[in-house]
């Protein structure tokens, strides 16, 4: 089964970093993320850009394109990861290994229903 696991962080508090804070805590994510490459289970992953850079396109028709995401919590989606386990407990395992290597993220865990195989990744995952 294939999880999407969503990094949720006060944004402004990750664009404060200064580089070598945003390294160390690079390099303690790629430390979690190792482990799982190896073993078959990391996906693909993105650091998304900062949140006053997006838009929501809404509405009927061709719709309408708004500024940013307009999310209505503290917390904003600042990246992704895209993982394969036989079952729930996996994925939360993996996220909490990522939580004690960027301990000021929340983590959502949600599985895939569709999903498109790229590079051979989830080549066993079902569409439901």
């Amino acid at each position: 089964m294939l999880y999407a696991i969503l990094a949720y962080h006060v944004e402004r508090e990750v664009m404060s970093w200064t580089k070598d804070e945003d390294a160390a805590v690079m390099t303690g994510l790629r430390a979690v993320q190792a482990p799982l490459k190896a073993k078959g289970h990391f996906g693909p992953a993105a650091r998304l850009d900062e949140t006053r850079k997006a838009r929501t396109l809404r509405g009927p028709g061709t719709g309408v394109v708004l500024d940013g995401p307009f999310a209505e919590t503290k917390e904003q989606l600042l990246g992704f990861y895209i993982m394969e386990f036989s079952d729930e407990a996996g994925a939360i395992a993996a996220a909490r290994e990522l939580r004690k290597a960027n301990p000021g993220a929340v983590y959502e865990i949600r599985p895939i229903k569709l999903f498109l195989p790229a590079d051979g990744f989830g080549a066993t995952a079902t569409e439901t």
